[in-house]
């Protein structure tokens, strides 16, 4: 058994987590020798008690590897640890690093610096606006983006960066072979496809009340900074913003409307200390040392302001056949686009959204259309 394998078998043992890991490994000195040791040895082990060494020393009865094995070879994922050189570097920093990735994708060096942007699920179309602009332009300027693939905010995060053609991270709270929420399998396919999905989870791991706050910590400590856009008081990127500032990250928050439930939780996070941010450039002027503005054009960042003119850009044949059935100067519903164009409703949306970001189009309230120019 090599390393890899043995902590895909560790991770696979209830109650064993990262700081116990560490903390056998120190005393052991390699995975593969945790799993040899017996009971006696493992309890002289700091933090390590009768019933979590019981576990460790009897792990073949409760833990299918070779199932597992199986599993990861015919989903054709890969497994990523701490030793490898594409585990990343400041997810590596925290005090509980996830024993093991599984990746659907890749893992690049372009990923050495990310910033996560999260939020609410339940959402207002200032929030998934702002959270798809944001994305858009860190993406726009290289920057990969970080978030947890559920809806709201999350989602509007991974689709603004791959409307950039950029870098977006989804971190899930399940299994790698399970989507959640299904309407997410198409996004996460093309995640996969120029960026990566991971999990700690897992095979067949459900999502819980438990696995957010794990997954959570992972989007937090991976990335430099964390721009919360839209949370309420009781929102899940509140526990993703104060993991990143316990991990001594940066913490945006986006203001809104004083008088939204929605932007509550943001205004919270500014009174502690979260800088206000209104654009990506305030997020990359912070870590200026890493993206200095020599390498950021204004084009970079105003791309998708409010006063931005930015050249006729290049459309795909599903953004040229949408942005046709649109007509001028007249509004016209998503579903009598999709009649008009004559393609799949899924393609329709995600042409609508890259024009949009190209400000070619504008999204008005009740899912209804007009061209921008």
């Amino acid at each position: 058994m090599d390393s890899r394998e043995a902590f895909i078998a560790l991770n696979l043992i209830e109650g064993v987590g990262p700081v116990r890991v560490r903390q056998l490994l120190e005393h052991f000195g390699d995975a593969p020798a945790i799993l040899r040791a017996s009971k006696a040895s493992l309890q002289q082990v700091r933090g390590i008690g009768e019933d979590t060494a019981a576990a460790i020393a009897g792990w073949e009865s409760t833990v299918d590897l070779s199932g597992e094995l199986q599993s990861i070879r015919e989903y054709g994922c890969s497994v990523v640890i701490a030793e490898d050189a594409e585990y990343p570097e400041l997810l590596r920093q925290i005090y509980d690093p996830p024993i093991v990735l599984y990746v659907r994708g890749s893992l690049s060096a372009r990923d050495k610096n990310p910033i996560a942007v999260v939020g609410s699920r339940q959402v207002t179309s200032y929030g998934i606006e702002t959270a798809r602009r944001f994305a858009y332009q860190l993406a726009y300027a290289g920057v990969t983006v970080v978030s947890g693939g559920a809806r709201g905010i999350d989602t509007a995060a991974h689709l603004g960066a791959l409307a950039a053609k950029g870098r977006t991270i989804a971190v899930l709270g399940t299994g790698i072979n399970l989507v959640f929420p299904a309407e997410n399998a198409e996004l996460f396919e093309r995640i996969a496809a120029t960026g990566a999905v991971i999990t700690q989870f897992p095979f067949n791991r459900p999502a819980d009340k438990q696995s957010f706050p794990i997954r959570n910590r992972i989007v937090a400590g991976m990335a430099l900074g964390t721009v919360v856009v839209e949370a309420n008081l009781t929102s899940g990127a509140l526990i993703t913003a104060n993991m990143a500032v316990e991990n001594g990250r940066q913490v945006f928050a986006v203001p809104g409307r004083i008088d939204s439930p929605r932007s509550k939780g943001c205004h919270d996070l500014i009174k502690k200390g979260a800088k206000l941010c209104e654009s990506a450039e305030d997020i990359l002027s912070e870590f200026e040392y890493l993206f200095p503005p020599t390498n950021r054009t204004p084009s970079d960042i105003t791309c998708l302001s409010e006063t931005a003119a930015p050249p006729a850009p290049a459309l795909s044949e599903n953004e040229q056949n949408v942005y046709a059935a649109i007509p001028a100067a007249e509004e016209i519903s998503i579903d009598e686009i999709t009649r008009a164009s004559g393609l799949p409703s899924s393609a329709v949306s995600v042409a609508l959204l890259s024009l949009e970001m190209k400000r070619l189009t504008k999204q008005l309230p009740g899912k209804v259309f007009v061209r921008a120019r």
